[in-house]
């Protein structure tokens, strides 16, 4: 697993499953709030005309020459939850982003956000 603040190393390379299919590009990733661990990334998808970007978990994720593979399918990745390329993700939507791939979700002690952007 690399580090967060390794992103600026990483960001604009490929994200690619567990069978080594290309899911897409790595954006940015999100932070545990409670942890301040890595939790998901985004990934950017799509034709030039209509990107979006996903969320992908980092658990288990590992890197390679040149990309990040991440646990998880590149079907159900696909599939996850997105935001456009220039939005942000909204707190009452992150519940869906952990169901989506069957991960326990809780806010913070106080309520507050689970992941924060990196």
């Amino acid at each position: 697993m690399f580090e967060a603040e390794d992103i600026r190393e990483w960001r604009g390379h490929d994200v690619v499953d567990v069978d080594r299919r290309k899911i897409g590009t790595l954006e940015a990733i999100y932070v545990d709030t409670a942890t301040d661990q890595p939790s998901f990334a985004t990934v950017t998808v799509g034709m030039p005309t209509r990107r979006r970007l996903i969320f992908v978990p980092l658990t288990g994720a590992t890197v390679g020459p040149g990309y990040l593979k991440v646990a998880y399918d590149r079907a159900l990745a696909k599939d996850a939850p997105a935001i456009d390329v220039d939005g942000e993700l909204l707190a009452e939507d992150e519940p869906a982003v952990f169901a989506h791939y069957d991960l326990p979700y809780q806010t913070g002690a106080g309520g507050e956000r689970r992941l924060g952007r990196r």
